[in-house]
Formats: C-alpha cells, sequence, structure tokens
C-alpha cells in the first residue's frame, strides 16, 4: 500500500455519504471511491448471506481500484459483513467498518451509563452492538429499537418537519428508550435527523453518531501506518443503479450534488 492510493466507501445506497462528508473533512487530501449499492437497498431488511454477498462484490470493485483501506459505512453490512471481509480481503486492504469506533467512544464516555440505540431491523437483530460493548464493559446498559421507518423518510426528503418530528416522536417515546443518557445512530441515514433528535430531548442526552468517530479511525490508521496522502484528492462516486432521484438527493448527505456513475455488480 501507498499514500496515493483511494480510500473506498460503501453503502447500500447514498446515505454513507455522511459518513464520506466527515472523511472529506478530516482527511482533505484522501481521494476517495464511494460506490452505493442502490439496486439492493436498504440492506436492513435483508438477510445476513444476501448481504455478505453484496459486500464481496463491492470488495472486488474496490480492490481493482487500487483502494488502500476499504470503509464499510453501513451498520447492516459491518454487522454482517466485517469478519468475512477481513478474511476475503488479506492484507491487500484495511477494513473499518462504521460499529467498532462508535463502541470504543461509547466505551469510553458512558461507562456504567443506560445508552440507547435506533437503528435497521439487521442491526439490531443482529445484536452485534451488545456483543461488543458488553465484552469490554458490561456495565453499560444497551436499550435496543428498530426504526425501519426512519430510512424510507429521510430518503423521501421528510425531515425537519411536521412528518418528520411525529414519525420521531413515536419511536423516541417508545418505553425501551426510557431514561437513557446517551443515543447511539446506528444508521449513517441519522445523521441528518441528529438535530430533531436532540431537539425532541430538549439536549439532554448525547446523540452520537458514528461518521465523525470513522473519520478520526481512519485518520489513525493512515499516520500511524504512513499512509497519509499530500495530493490534491480525486473522487469518484458509483452506484449500481442509477436514477435522477438518487443523484439530486446527494446533496442532502454529501453537502453538494454528485455526479454518480453506474457500475453494475452482476451483468
Amino acid at each position: 500500500m501507498n499514500q496515493d492510493q483511494p480510500i473506498g466507501i460503501f453503502d447500500s445506497g447514498i446515505g454513507g455519504l455522511t459518513v464520506a462528508y466527515a472523511i472529506q473533512k478530516a482527511l482533505p487530501n484522501e481521494s476517495m471511491i464511494y460506490f452505493g449499492d442502490t439496486a439492493h437497498l436498504p440492506y436492513g431488511d435483508k438477510s445476513a448471506a444476501a448481504i455478505q454477498a453484496y459486500s464481496i462484490k463491492i470488495a472486488d470493485v474496490l480492490l481493482k481500484m487500487n483502494c488502500k483501506v476499504i470503509v464499510i459505512a453501513c451498520n447492516s453490512a459491518s454487522s454482517a459483513a466485517t469478519e468475512l471481509l477481513k478474511e476475503y480481503v488479506g492484507k491487500r486492504a484495511h477494513i473499518i467498518n462504521v460499529i467498532d469506533p462508535m463502541v470504543s467512544l461509547v466505551v469510553n464516555k458512558f461507562s456504567g451509563k443506560q445508552v440507547g440505540l435506533i437503528g435497521t431491523k439487521r442491526t439490531v437483530q443482529s445484536n452485534v452492538y451488545a456483543q461488543k460493548l458488553y465484552a469490554l464493559d458490561n456495565s453499560i446498559t444497551l436499550q435496543q429499537l428498530a426504526t425501519p421507518l426512519l430510512v424510507h423518510m429521510i430518503e423521501e426528503g421528510f425531515f425537519d418537519n411536521r412528518i418528520s418530528h411525529d414519525i420521531i416522536a413515536q419511536y423516541l417515546n417508545d418505553p425501551v428508550l426510557e431514561g437513557i443518557d446517551a443515543l447511539i445512530l446506528a444508521c449513517t441515514h441519522y445523521p441528518l435527523i441528529k438535530k430533531e433528535i436532540g431537539d425532541f430531548y430538549n439536549q439532554r442526552i448525547a446523540v452520537l453518531d458514528s461518521s465523525e468517530e470513522v473519520a478520526e479511525s481512519l485518520r489513525a490508521y493512515l499516520a500511524t501506518n504512513n499512509l497519509l496522502s499530500k495530493n490534491k484528492p480525486q473522487h469518484k462516486f458509483l452506484v449500481s443503479d442509477y436514477t435522477e432521484s438518487f443523484e439530486a438527493s446527494t446533496k442532502l448527505f454529501f453537502g453538494e450534488v454528485v455526479h454518480l456513475e453506474k457500475h453494475r455488480l452482476w451483468e
């Protein structure tokens, strides 16, 4: 691996652009290749076997593009495919997921506290956050709630309005989340409603999204291994299925409209 190789990032759709945006801010000299598997979104209601198959195919694309790191910018894929990808990719690239940096943050800052989590059905049912947290600190109480409507709500542009307020309140009023000190946003779409969630709690609790933690984890890895780029970056954004609405909505997640190139996983 060398400094000038790009960073590969993938998600089931375009929600992972929130992670790409955080990486761009933290590491402005790094080139990025983003792959959104829009042909198979959302991953949150797919089987683990299906997610693993998609992830391997995407890893092949990113490896052929010579990526030095592959960031799994999707909680569902992080829970279902991280270990398989590490075995498959081997030493060809370093794998970073969105779960481990968040687990480290919670263990460091919320020991002995009640921590809530909202995410897709796949992420919650995998119980991966609980397993990783309790392995490091069993004094933390994790209270998890699947919130499947939120991804569709966000992708349809319904946030920071009455509809989103009502849906968010319906979920967050669930007794499962009662008494929490912090809330993990276990989906890369959810940073777009972080402010609304904070407002619901009147800023009384910490609302945690993984994008900045992932970017810092990536920066630390690159610095430690002398892989930080010093060149002008070049970015590429690929999707497995293209529509104009996907491209238009990239501004929501990345702060600007980006050009999407169609790249089929299976011909």
